[in-house]
């Protein structure tokens, strides 16, 4: 019998939807759970015994039921935060009811041994920080920007005057204002002269701008590789601040260099799972052609004209490798 795959993600999730249809396709069971229905809709009885490090007991929502020992794969997508659950309580019970539940339920869920977790949560933690991810690539071969991270007027005019073009990114999203809206703030030109003392306020990330001629999304699952290169029909140097519908798309091969770097790079991460992107140069026949920008390490794919197949290789890597037939 197959053991049962875990989605762990909100209620309206469009690509968690497909990835939980291919797998009904291939008759997996499937469980799915948004940790923040926490209550009478999600409830749960975990037991650790003193001889066995194994966590067992049923995980119950509303229309399903499975036990800790059945789940053989955890798809880990992005579950409601725990905040919203508890948000009409008052600010202190409110923090420790949020607190309580990711120390309890998320420590156990995150904490199954014969699991595989595309991607562990934990790992996705370490893996989103800018400055790491370069790191990592310049250690892999890969070329990147120059790049300064500073709260100093001084370093980022110094920065700015030794570049022909400098660009400004931010290291995270714009988070919900007070009407719940998300915003972005996108790429963007800078100069020196546009630094004041306001900028010692947070951190910030500047590059010296690539010239480059197109992007490239790489999105990476288990081992295989899906490369689009996306061309703006209007020369934006960001092109997600335009509409996404007059984006160009063209399957692109990835040099066996930088395919090699971007497997050693989710090894190193202890992903399974990534979304890179690429700034190009060139026509990408050649690694020096490849820019290599960042790595979500839980990206959106739905969008791209290979979803279907990523989708698949999902299905792939949740049913093959996390839920082999067992008697």
């Amino acid at each position: 019998m197959a053991r049962t795959v875990l989605v762990v993600t909100a209620l309206e999730d469009v690509t968690a939807d497909w990835v939980v249809a291919a797998l009904n396709q291939r008759e997996v069971p499937v469980v799915r759970v948004d940790p923040a229905d926490i209550g009478s809709g999600l409830t749960f009885g975990f037991r650790l015994d003193a001889h066995d490090p194994s966590w067992s007991g049923p995980l119950r929502t509303e229309s399903r039921e499975v036990e800790l020992e059945e789940i053989g794969a955890v798809y880990y997508r992005r579950p409601t935060p725990y905040g919203s659950r508890f948000a009409r309580l008052p600010r202190q019970q409110r923090q420790f009811a949020a607190a309580e539940a990711r120390h309890g339920l998320d420590g156990v869920l995150h904490s199954l041994c014969s699991a595989v977790y595309v991607n562990h949560p934990a790992a996705v933690a370490r893996a989103e920080f800018k400055p790491g991810q370069l790191k990592t690539f310049v250690e892999l071969g890969l070329r990147v920007p120059t790049t300064l991270v500073t709260n100093d007027i001084v370093a980022a005019r110094e920065f700015s005057e030794e570049h022909p073009s400098v660009v400004c990114k931010t290291f995270r999203g714009l988070p919900p204002g007070e009407d719940g809206r998300t915003g972005a703030i996108w790429t963007q030109r800078v100069h020196h002269e546009d630094f004041d003392d306001s900028l010692s306020v947070t951190a910030h990330l500047f590059q010296a701008e690539v010239p480059k001629v197109g992007d490239v999304r790489a999105t990476v699952v288990g081992r295989r590789v899906f490369a689009q290169r996306i061309t703006d029909p209007r020369g934006a140097l960001d092109w997600r601040c335009g509409d996404w519908n007059d984006l160009v798309h063209t399957p692109v091969a990835v040099p066996a260099v930088v395919e090699t770097a971007l497997h050693d790079y989710l090894a190193a991460s202890g992903l399974v799972f990534g979304c890179f992107d690429f700034a190009l140069t060139g026509d990408g026949s050649a690694p020096d052609d490849w820019w290599a920008i960042e790595c979500n390490p839980n990206g959106q794919w739905g969008w791209l004209p290979d979803a279907p197949a990523i989708t698949e290789a999902f299905a792939d890597i949740l049913s093959t490798e996390g839920t082999s037939s067992s008697s």
